[in-house]
């Protein structure tokens, strides 16, 4: 017969929808590789989109959006990862921390996302300025 599993015990173990090891810093470096993906892709073509709109001085704005994904983006989501890279193994898998994993997990998405609008929106103003 089959030993019976506590619940307590395995929900600190197993995903409980997978049957996989609960590891939020896992998690975390998952979605900050995903992150920088997602941001890059969109980066590259909210800028290609303003370019073929914009001015000659608009010939600026891929340099301007490079520098700031090294300058920013990229230490800002090592931060994230830093964060969760530092619990212990206990606290890896601990369900409690469902609430912060995920209050970082959508902070990273929104910056992820909505960053490459926004620099673009500032450049084509400054463009427009200058």
């Amino acid at each position: 017969m089959p030993k019976a599993i506590d619940r307590t015990e395995a929900a600190h173990t197993e995903h409980p929808i997978a049957g996989r090891k609960l590891d939020w810093r896992k998690r975390m470096s998952d979605n900050v590789a995903y992150a920088l993906l997602v941001y890059t892709a969109l980066q590259i073509f909210v800028t290609v989109h303003a370019l073929k709109s914009g001015t000659d001085s608009a010939s600026m704005l891929p340099y301007l959006a490079l520098v700031v994904l090294v300058a920013a983006i990229i230490p800002a989501c090592r931060a994230f990862e830093a964060r969760w890279m530092g619990i212990s193994d206990e606290a890896a898998s601990d369900p409690d921390y469902r609430g912060a994993y995920r209050r970082d997990q959508a902070m990273l998405w929104i910056v992820a996302i909505g960053l490459p609008f926004a620099l673009t929106g500032v450049f084509k103003v400054l463009a427009s300025v200058v």
